[in-house]
């Protein structure tokens, strides 16, 4: 109904006890695209039939285990998820101070990790390494983020085998790449033959001082244009949705928001946040003049830009949606 989506966020659970099913099934009602986090608090299966027939992508963070990925990706697929966006900015978790300070670290408490105590393939790690999760959630936890996470960071040298898989076990679906940030790395997902980029920055939660999205966005369009599909990702609010779209993103997630309304009211919040956003995008395009998503275009922003945004502006908030 937009080109908004519900971007990947873990461990619903510790923002409502529902977790990820009353976000996706908001989705469904809204007919926006919903995304998956591999760090999801409740399974691949439970979230596809809240989800029902509803649009819905599925982000990998890839396992240091070719079995497991393969078994992830399958799942998925089967639970019709035919979109996978590997997300290559979070090998490791940045430095948090108050995550640190608050011993905010979910999975090592025996939290949020259901996704993965659901696959059959890591029930069997668990099996061998003799955990039983039910007796040890902490254990089985921290096993699952260690599998996933720490302690290596991939290469361009394994994209060509995780499409290959992905497109082998989806009978062709589309494959992006999630966290580009460089021209350099833009040109290479084209040429490694992703459908399609996310630019972002993690929502400044990676990289300390990183460039904002908004001008790595600006950027990359310039250098590939219309060579894969370009999605924008990064401290959106209302505006920021038309301006990432007159810069040439195609689709824009939207992530911080709807976890807000989780955290305070559930279901009820999350349809309350979504329902204003595209209310407040419907009347931006109304007074701004556009009658359609296709009008919005770079002609919407510069030195003679009416009524839109002024160039000075906009990269006022470059500066600061991280």
């Amino acid at each position: 109904s937009a080109p908004i989506g519900f971007a990947p966020i873990g461990i619903n659970k510790i923002y409502n006890s529902a977790g990820e099913i009353p976000v996706a099934k908001v989705a469904k009602e809204l007919n926006l695209p919903y995304c998956l986090s591999t760090a999801g608090s409740s399974s691949i299966e439970e979230v596809a039939a809240a989800n029902g027939q509803g649009p819905r992508f599925y982000q990998l963070y890839m396992p240091h285990d070719d079995e497991l990925t393969i078994s992830l990706l399958t799942r998925a697929f089967k639970n019709g998820f035919d979109v996978c966006i590997l997300t290559t900015d979070t090998w490791q978790l940045g430095w948090r101070h108050d995550d640190v300070a608050t011993g905010n670290y979910a999975f090592y408490r025996g939290v949020g990790a259901d996704l993965g105590l659901s696959d059959p393939v890591f029930q069997k790690r668990l099996a061998t390494a003799g955990i039983d999760p039910k007796k040890e959630p902490e254990k089985a936890g921290a096993m699952w983020i260690d599998n996933v996470w720490h302690g290596r960071a991939w290469s361009w040298d394994k994209i060509p085998w995780l499409i290959r898989t992905w497109k082998q076990i989806s009978g062709g679906k589309p494959f992006c790449l999630k966290g580009i940030q460089s021209v350099d790395d833009a040109k290479r997902a084209v040429k490694a033959g992703c459908d399609g980029i996310v630019v972002s920055n993690h929502a400044g939660r990676q990289v300390d001082g990183a460039i904002a999205s908004l001008d790595a966005l600006e950027n990359i369009v310039a250098a590939i244009g219309n060579k894969t599909y370009i999605m924008y990702d990064s401290g959106i609010r209302g505006s920021d949705i038309v301006k990432a779209l007159a810069l040439g993103a195609k689709f824009v997630w939207v992530g911080r928001l709807w976890v807000w309304g989780l955290s305070i009211m559930g279901e009820s919040g999350v349809r309350h946040v979504m329902k204003s956003l595209l209310a407040d995008f419907d009347i931006l395009m109304n007074v701004s003049g556009f009658q359609n998503v296709e009008e919005i275009d770079q002609s919407a922003i510069g030195e003679n830009a009416v009524p839109m945004f002024k160039i000075g502006e906009l990269k006022s908030v470059a500066r600061v949606l991280s």
